[in-house]
């Protein structure tokens, strides 16, 4: 009788085990779908590039071997990286090259103007931040020649014309005179405008209440800028920080239009480009190359998981508690 009653029971119990699991399905199936387009993008143009890099990182795959007599090497190519004499002075400039531009300009600048930006009239400000964004927005040929008629040597260079030859500074072409000066303000100007725009956002949207409680409380600016804005902007100061450190590793675009890497401004990147991709010889080195490439991907993963780690990522994404009362 006892068995009875079971088993007719089952058949009761069964659908309603089953039922959290589809309700669980059909709620999950909006976000998934919303997401399915931007998944797909970063599957095919981020992971699948990625894992062909580190395969291709294992090969002493080149313009001398083809495609067809390559051979697996493992890790022969990165013993060749660190047994490079260019190695540590690659490492320095790389080093040097994105600590100055993200401490002075795709962060630091960013930063100062879009605060000063936001503390003036409103129209002014917008006209101050296009004008900004002009670099930006130029070809970057057109940009770096720009740049190098500035610095030419006279009579063309305007720096010289017009600024030091009227000081008694004998003029010269500024380049190879200062290469990292020029390297640094190129990129800086250019990567300062994303960090302006993300900054002047979440700025203005900081509630006016607190402002007003500050001006009460009789706070100057700066401390108003200390306790209660960069607090506030502590999730844009991550993305922008990150994104910024991580572009400036992989970029080379504004080096290779201004120096090729001379006067000693090869940076990771651009050394990977000119072995794999470009050199005078034309023995491409695809797969040393891609194990420069791969250098910089642990470098970007590692700087990310540090940025997270002191901006404490986990805290910003934390839903707000509300206390019942």
């Amino acid at each position: 009788m006892a068995a009875t009653s079971e088993t007719a029971l089952a058949p009761a119990v069964a659908p309603a085990a089953r039922e959290p699991w589809r309700n669980t399905l059909r709620r999950s199936a909006g976000p998934l779908l919303f997401m399915a387009p931007a998944a797909i993008l970063v599957i095919g143009f981020f992971l699948v590039p990625v894992f062909i890099t580190v395969a291709l990182s294992a090969t002493d795959l080149s313009s001398a071997t083809g495609f067809q007599k390559w051979s697996w090497v493992g890790l022969d190519n990165y013993r060749r990286i660190a047994d490079n004499p260019q190695s540590r002075v690659i490492t320095w400039n790389t080093v040097k090259y994105v600590l100055l531009t993200l401490s002075l300009f795709n962060v630091g600048m960013a930063l100062v103007v879009a605060l000063l930006s936001t503390h003036i009239p409103r129209r002014t400000g917008f006209i101050f931040r296009a004008l900004w964004l002009l670099p930006r927005i130029t070809p970057s040929v057109v940009y770096v020649m720009m740049w190098k008629y500035i610095a030419a040597d006279a009579p063309f260079g305007i720096l010289n014309q017009h600024l030091l030859v009227p000081l008694g500074v004998q003029p010269t072409n500024w380049i190879p005179a200062a290469p990292w000066v020029f390297v640094i303000l190129t990129n800086g100007i250019v990567g300062a405008s994303f960090g302006m725009i993300i900054f002047t956002s979440a700025i203005e949207s900081i509630p006016r209440d607190y402002m007003i409680a500050a001006l009460v409380d009789g706070c100057s600016l700066w401390q108003r800028i200390r306790y209660v804005i960069l607090p506030m902007i502590r999730w844009p100061l991550l993305f922008v920080t990150t994104y910024q450190t991580l572009s400036l590793l992989t970029s080379f675009e504004q080096i290779l239009l201004l120096t090729d890497g001379q006067f000693n401004t090869e940076v990771w990147s651009l050394w990977a480009y000119h072995r794999a991709l470009n050199n005078y010889w034309g023995n491409f080195q695809w797969g040393f190359g891609a194990a420069l490439a791969t250098v910089l991907v642990l470098v970007g993963i590692v700087m990310a998981v540090i940025y997270m780690r002191y901006f404490q990522f986990n805290a910003l994404v934390q839903e707000p508690k509300i206390e019942a009362l």
